[in-house]
């Protein structure tokens, strides 16, 4: 079965008791048995709940692997993967990265005995000169969050020495536009909140692998530690991937017509958008991606205050956090998303404090480009 069809089926077979089309919210916590170790297969649901079973088995169907592991948050599931490294060992990191991500490194994990190195993973040389005998773990995010960096994961990949570990945030891209098990990673990380999710209404968090150990030392932590989505929110998250698929095309459309337009204004200084030839990793995002994905960032020309003012004159661009929502968003990097990153570190990897960026939606492309017009226009 090709994409769109295992994001329909996969998981989604007709309830036994009932014979419902759609998988049921079994919103209970507890299962009743038979007999002193005897049951169905479900005994607590934060170890185990059908509902989660069938977002587990769409999910990881759609990278064409194995086993998942959903938790209540992207942050939990990330939390997980980084349960793999003990303390004394090392993490190679990309530079440029998700402001809770490196909060729960820097601010959590570190007191654990546990170290990160961040560089330029643009360059695959600087990830081989950052390996250390207790290198664990390489954690890649490719688009990168917020500017929209490549990094070619099977270059990263080869790099890899026995025991080593590379994990990749799949949350921009989604499995629809890119598949990192395929190029060589050993585990894909989404926030399920965004685009799986789609409609701004869940925060979820997945684990994709194909590894059968690295698969069962992530079911273990996400057993003994309990971040576990409810039944409601696995639910919601598999009604949003069943058209996932056409959502993330329109996404993906609509962001590239907002990224020539944002292109072809002088009182804009820079884009970010691997669909734009300008871009210098645009020929590994047409090697790497099937699609270009739905987030843009960009740095007006001008003062700070110009990036407030646009901030606030968009109507159909609502000021807000998050992104891969059916509406489209914009936001402020520098105190929203990334806030918790120091200024200085932030600015040396170009997160400065006019940088926009923008979830584009699946609103008509025309009606984005005018909203977007009016408030640069009115921001001069």
């Amino acid at each position: 079965m090709k994409f769109s069809t295992r994001a329909i089926h996969v998981g989604q077979e007709a309830d036994p008791a009932t014979g419902a089309t759609i998988v049921p919210i079994y919103q209970t916590s507890t299962y009743t048995q038979t007999a002193i170790g005897e049951h169905k297969g479900f005994d607590y649901s934060r170890t185990v709940n059908p509902t989660r079973v069938a977002l587990e088995k769409q999910l990881a169907s759609l990278e064409e692997a194995r086993f998942c592991s959903a938790f209540a948050s992207g942050m939990a599931a990330t939390a997980a993967v980084l349960n793999l490294v003990s303390a004394g060992e090392h993490v190679v990191v990309g530079d440029d990265l998700y402001g809770g991500t490196y909060r729960l490194f820097s601010k959590v994990l570190e007191r654990y005995n546990v170290t990160f190195s961040y560089v330029d993973m643009t360059d695959a040389e600087n990830v081989r000169a950052a390996l250390k005998p207790e290198t664990k773990l390489l954690w890649v995010e490719t688009p990168s969050n917020p500017l929209l960096k490549l990094i070619d994961v099977a270059a990263v990949a080869a790099l890899k020495q026995p025991g080593q570990l590379l994990a990749v945030d799949n949350t921009f891209a989604t499995s629809y536009f890119q598949s990192p098990l395929a190029l060589g990673a050993d585990l894909s990380v989404y926030s399920t909140t965004k685009y799986l999710g789609g409609h701004s209404d869940v925060v979820g968090g997945a684990v994709v692998t194909d590894d059968a150990s690295v698969a069962e030392r992530i079911k273990f932590h996400q057993n003994a530690v309990g971040g576990v989505p409810g039944p409601l929110d696995a639910w919601l998250v598999m009604r949003g991937l069943k058209t996932l698929a056409l959502r993330m095309r329109e996404h993906a459309r609509n962001a590239q017509a907002i990224a020539e337009f944002l292109a072809s204004r002088d009182d804009v200084a820079a884009v970010y958008y691997p669909g734009l030839a300008a871009h210098p990793q645009h020929e590994l995002a047409k090697r790497q991606m099937r699609g270009f994905g739905g987030m843009v960032s960009f740095l007006p020309r001008g003062p700070e205050s110009r990036v407030f003012e646009i901030a606030k004159r968009t109507k159909l661009f609502s000021l807000a956090e998050s992104l891969g929502g059916v509406e489209s968003l914009v936001c402020h990097p520098a105190r929203m998303t990334h806030g918790s990153i120091p200024k200085e570190d932030r600015e040396r990897r170009g997160v400065t404090d006019s940088l926009l960026r923008l979830s584009v939606g699946i609103e008509d492309a025309d009606d984005l480009v005018a909203d977007l017009r009016a408030a640069l226009d009115g921001s001069r």
